[in-house]
């Protein structure tokens, strides 16, 4: 049979792209990730997924497996349907399945939530390869940025993603002024998601995330958006050292004034088409600010 690359390759070759997904296939969740911020995705992504007549009730969740007091970590979110060490009293949807096999997990997949560590994309993207959808996209939760040694310059996580899965596979960022504790608790918040997917599948990967409480707007900007993520730990460091010396919000509103204009200039400077608008949005100043006064990075 052929494989998923050869696939991409010959939609590529003619001009197509393997996220313009065919309105026949359900859309299949895979997140790939379990802690605290990615349990809490599971939740609004399961419930939204029980609600969507085009999404597949069952949403896959891969699980790093760990022993919780004598217990697999993967069947007390099975059968408690709670993730008791990283998010706990929390319900997690009966349909969201927790799974300890990566490539089951994906198996089929046609959206791939990243929401993880970055430092163990590495080991683990080798191992999709092959058994997503090919229409399958992705959308990455992961704040950070990686960095081209060759070139000598930084580069965003979303096309390292990309890259490793070859022609043709688009992957956007959800980035914003979310902490996973007050967003699972239905605090209203805000989150921007940044993809170019293409009509409809922005519009459909939006509604997907969500939620009464939890507000998503869509912008093109995937490259600003995942930038804004990264380096607003950065400022936040500058906050925490206002904290720690016992200076007051004058000071801090000094770093954080200072700080996004900085930001503005290093996406602009690494990255092409950044817009400013992008600054305005959930991943940019309301996640600076939030980072800056209640985050742990600062």
């Amino acid at each position: 049979p052929f494989s998923m690359t050869f696939l991409r390759r010959v939609l590529c070759l003619a001009g197509l792209s393997m996220a313009a997904q065919p309105p026949s296939i359900p859309e299949k969740i895979c997140i790939v990730g379990s802690g605290n911020w990615g349990s809490t995705i599971a939740i609004m992504l399961g419930r939204n997924a029980a609600q969507h007549e085009r999404c597949a009730t069952r949403v896959d969740m891969w699980v790093h497996e760990e022993l919780v007091d004598g217990r697999n970590l993967t069947d007390i979110i099975n059968h408690d349907h709670e993730n008791v060490k990283y998010l706990p009293g929390h319900a997690i949807p009966d349909n969201v399945v927790a799974v300890p096999d990566l490539r089951k997990a994906a198996e089929g997949a046609t959206l791939l939530v990243f929401v993880l560590p970055h430092q163990f994309l590495p080991r683990l993207l080798p191992q999709l390869t092959g058994v997503v959808h090919p229409s399958c996209r992705g959308v990455s939760l992961i704040k950070g940025l990686d960095f081209d040694e060759t070139a000598r310059r930084p580069t965003l996580i979303s096309r390292s993603i990309a890259s490793s899965f070859g022609p043709g596979f688009r992957c956007g960022v959800l980035m914003g002024a979310n902490i996973a504790g007050e967003v699972a608790d239905g605090e209203p918040c805000e989150a921007t998601l940044a993809s170019r997917f293409g009509d409809p599948l922005d519009e459909r990967t939006r509604r997907l995330f969500h939620t009464p409480t939890f507000g998503v707007r869509h912008v093109d900007d995937v490259a600003g958006a995942e930038a804004c993520g990264a380096l607003k730990n950065v400022v936040a460091l500058g906050a925490g050292f206002v904290d720690g010396l016992g200076w007051g919000g004058n000071t801090k509103a000094a770093i954080l004034r200072v700080g996004l204009g900085e930001m503005v200039r290093f996406c602009q400077l690494f990255f092409d088409g950044v817009e400013e608008a992008t600054f305005f949005q959930s991943c940019g100043i309301a996640d600076l600010i939030t980072t800056c006064y209640n985050g742990r990075n600062r």
